[in-house]
């Protein structure tokens, strides 16, 4: 699905006090506000929002970016103190090439007995580190941070890529009173601009001449009798920037929901992103067209198409471990188990090979390119239809245009005779075929063939997955219950889990497993086939919760499901404008047999009920029967989905609304 722009008209004219854009020109009624006239549970606001992007000729390397940025927040409480703290991403490369950010100029401004009082940003408060391979962070927090305060800063940052251009985002989760950006482009760059979001962005535009001078410098003479003159001249080089500018006023938030892939993926913002280069008196160098021309560039790079074609240094342990075997299901068992087992992912994302796949295989350790492309390859080796998929994280957003920045993450597509697909992830020492780690279950993925052509499919299962809970419960005549638990789970509800537990320490997460219901007592607790990954994980325990119910005169009131119901809807808004993503589709049942006291009967119980979303998106199942000391109980949930649009919002919010009331209803015991 496309996100597409929503053209929405703000009429906002709200205008509390006179603003004065001049960095370090703070007004008192800045500082007085309270509440923010946009949003008033704001916890922070942007005052002013300005971004300068523009392109300048050096002489030494040739054309590089430069981007001013000045903001100022106003912070309104306690909460809003986290936006007191900057980030600064700078890229870099394994060639040496790096962003650079300059003097960062900073202060933060208070109201004490009616004078403005200022606090600079102290040097030795910005601290550079690290970030990864390709990217370092610059860092500050504003000091002197209290309700009520100003923040302001402005920095330069030069960068090297002139093709990498950062996004120009015109939404936060806090308000924007005031927004300024421009990009200014000179005419041997041609970008596309690609707009996501539901405001309403249109730049002016407009071009202005700029000039390159060039000092050339000639030498004569030198001979016996005349001695070496250097003469200089100067030329200049004319040519057309194109300016486009953007401004805005009173911004709303956009604030996270529950169930969105990536709140970013709708946030107001432009992209530039870099179509083709002509300079004088040389040919068009063309980049990111299509969807066709950034698979070739990717296929054709010898960090992705070259590492796909090398087998020397695998070819004699895969003859060992397939050789005898002629299944091509077997065979992917084992080289999938082959690669999962003997090369560690380092957490570093990507779908290029880091320092080569041979390299990765010898010290077993590897970013995602170098471990998904060696099993590409030796899934290939075996005969077997093996291609990568570029894929783009949860984290990092949708690709909604033809990009290869908008992809940093690569998967395995293998297909049999039979017409069976699977798709591979073995950065993931749980995940099995068809079942990828939860950051990769994003929309779609691009399919990179031999040839470097291209294909989508569709990331999310198709199969669900499925947590079956049985119960057997006591319940005293004091609301005290005690019983047996076990739950028996599947594809992602499985891999999520082993995940987890897997890599915990075994006291500590029954501590937190305690603490997630409140205090409930386990003992015996047990798991099976946590590393039999073909088998559903088998969770289990005994467990002692107290104030389980309700004891009024001679009356019991209870929820049958007790401790594991569904307390509170996570919609809440009244309206939603972006798809609600479960991941993967999913079961959920519960199935208990309850206990009661001695010398009580049940006197009424809920009635049953049977919920479903239109075009069968989902149902729900709720029955209940009562027979002596014994009442059984049978939830069933299914999502049938993992996207729901946003024109069937309503619907389920209705329809968690309904389940959550039924969950709640009291059973009712009395003495006999």
């Amino acid at each position: 699905m496309r996100i597409v722009t929503l053209i929405l008209c703000y009429c906002i004219t709200l205008n509390c006090f006179s603003q004065n854009l001049k960095f370090g020109k703070i007004s008192k009624e800045e500082l007085e506000e309270k509440v923010c006239a946009i949003d008033s549970n704001a916890t922070a606001a942007y005052l002013y929002k300005y971004r300068r992007s523009y392109f300048e000729y050096n002489t030494n390397s040739g054309f590089e970016l430069k981007t001013e940025i000045h903001e100022r927040i106003k912070i309104y409480n306690q909460e809003g103190f986290n936006y007191a703290t900057k980030k600064i991403r700078l890229y870099k490369s394994t060639g040496g090439n790096e962003e650079k950010v300059g003097t960062i100029k900073a202060y933060t401004y208070n109201l004490e007995n009616g004078k403005i009082v200022e606090v600079k940003l102290a040097k030795n408060d910005v601290f550079e580190s690290k970030d990864n391979k390709y990217s370092n962070q610059v860092k500050f927090t504003m000091p002197n941070i209290k309700p009520g305060s100003v923040i302001e800063y402005k920095y330069l940052i030069t960068s090297p890529y002139t093709s990498n251009v950062d996004e120009f985002v015109f939404q936060h989760d806090i308000p924007i009173k005031k927004l300024e950006s421009s990009f200014s482009v000179p005419e041997y760059y041609n970008f596309k601009v690609n707009t996501k979001g539901f405001l309403s962005v249109v730049p002016q535009i407009e071009t202005k001449r700029g000039s390159i001078t060039f000092t050339n410098k000639s030498r004569s003479g030198g001979g016996y009798a005349a001695p070496t003159r250097t003469t200089y001249s100067t030329s200049e080089v004319e040519f057309t920037n194109t300016i486009s500018r953007y401004n805005l006023e009173n911004v709303p938030a956009l604030k996270n929901e529950p169930y969105v892939n990536n709140i970013n993926n709708y946030r107001s913002a432009i992209k530039y992103e870099l179509s083709f280069t002509k300079f004088p008196n040389s040919g068009m160098e063309t980049y990111s067209t299509t969807w066709e021309d950034v698979v070739k560039r990717v296929y054709k790079s010898s960090s992705f198409g070259e590492e796909l074609k090398k087998t020397a240094y695998f070819k004699s342990d895969i003859d060992a471990l397939i050789g005898a075997i002629s299944d091509p299901r077997k065979r992917i068992e084992l080289i999938f188990n082959h690669v999962k087992s003997n090369v560690k992912w380092n957490d570093y994302y990507g779908f290029y090979s880091g320092d080569g796949v041979k390299k990765a295989y010898k010290d077993h350790v590897g970013n995602v390119g170098d471990i998904n492309l060696m099993l590409t390859a030796m899934l290939r080796y075996a005969g077997l239809n093996a291609n990568p998929v570029l894929v783009s994280t949860r984290r990092h957003g949708i690709s909604l245009f033809p990009t290869r920045e908008g992809f940093n993450y690569v998967v395995t597509w293998v297909r049999l005779e039979d017409g069976t697909e699977m798709l591979l992830d073995a950065t993931n020492k749980y995940s099995v075929p068809n079942v990828l780690p939860f950051r990769a279950l994003n929309w779609q993925g691009r399919i990179v063939a031999e040839n470097g052509g291209s294909g989508l499919i569709d990331l999310y299962p198709k199969t669900k997955s499925k947590n079956a809970v049985t119960m057997m419960a006591k319940l005293d005549d004091e609301g005290g219950l005690s019983g047996s638990y076990r739950s028996v789970k599947t594809n992602h509800s499985a891999l999520t889990f082993r995940s987890r537990y897997g890599g915990a320490d075994k006291d500590d997460y029954l501590e937190k497993l305690e603490n997630k219901y409140d205090g409930i007592e386990i003992s015996d607790y047990d798991v099976k086939n946590q590393k039999e990954l073909i088998k559903p994980i088998i969770e289990s325990y005994k467990f002692v919760k107290e104030s389980q119910a309700d004891i009024i005169g001679d009356k019991i009131y209870f929820s049958p499901l007790f401790y594991l119901r569904t307390s509170e809807n996570p919609f809440k808004l009244e309206n939603r404008e972006f798809p609600v993503d479960f991941g993967y589709p999913y079961t959920s049942t519960y199935r208990m047999i309850i206990n009661i006291p001695e010398g009580y009967k049940i006197e009424s119980l809920p009635e049953s009920i049977a919920l479903g979303l239109p075009d069968n998106m989902g149902s729900y199942q709720f029955k209940v029967m009562g027979k002596g000391n014994t009442i059984q109980l049978s939830v069933v949930s299914n999502i049938n989905q993992a996207i729901i649009l946003p024109s069937h919002y309503e619907a389920l919010k209705e329809y968690f609304n309904t389940f959550i009331r039924k969950e709640t209803e009291q059973i009712v015991l009395t003495k006999a």
